[in-house]
């Protein structure tokens, strides 16, 4: 019986702790340098106003699928004149899967002087979590979403996941 408890125990201690959720373990990630905006404020937010939508995720993200109107500006090989066409006061918005790289590129942005700048709280995850349309490369509503590996891909609840 000690034995078995013994057993039990450790189970719910290693997997216990882990088991968060998707809120918690987000919130980790970010070090809150950049504002945040949830789903339902950027739906609202493009119900009445045109923000410029930037995905920060690699191309071969993007190709699978992205919010409608975004532009990729990849985290990878993010260059300040990727962003020459845009004045320093627009609205931006940022995303990536779950907002870590889209904090990053934010943080870049507001030293360079960007003064609206925001990052998309759970990136296109909670995007597309929310129910909310996402478009393939064609410009065409999708279900699909590159969800990057599998460790981020339990955050993913409504979609089909994609991993390459």
């Amino acid at each position: 019986m000690r034995s078995l408890f013994s057993i039990l125990f450790c189970f719910f201690i290693t997997f216990g702790c882990q088991i968060k959720t998707f809120n918690d373990s987000i919130s980790l990630l970010y070090k809150n340098t950049v504002p945040l905006l949830k789903t339902e404020e950027v739906v609202q937010k493009m119900q009445y106003e045109t923000p410029i939508l930037i995905d920060t995720r690699t191309r071969s993200e993007f190709t699978v699928s992205h919010l409608p109107g975004a532009q990729l500006i990849e985290y990878d090989n993010f260059n300040p004149s990727d962003m020459a066409h845009i004045s320093k006061n627009e609205e931006i918005i940022l995303y990536c899967s779950v907002g870590y790289r889209s904090e990053r590129i934010g943080e870049k942005l507001l030293e360079m002087g960007y003064t609206n700048v925001y990052n998309l709280y759970g990136g296109i995850f909670d995007w597309k979590n929310q129910s909310q349309i996402v478009v393939n490369h064609l410009n065409l509503p999708t279900d699909s979403v590159h969800v990057y590996s599998k460790i981020w891909s339990v955050w993913l609840n409504n979609g089909i996941k994609v991993y390459e």
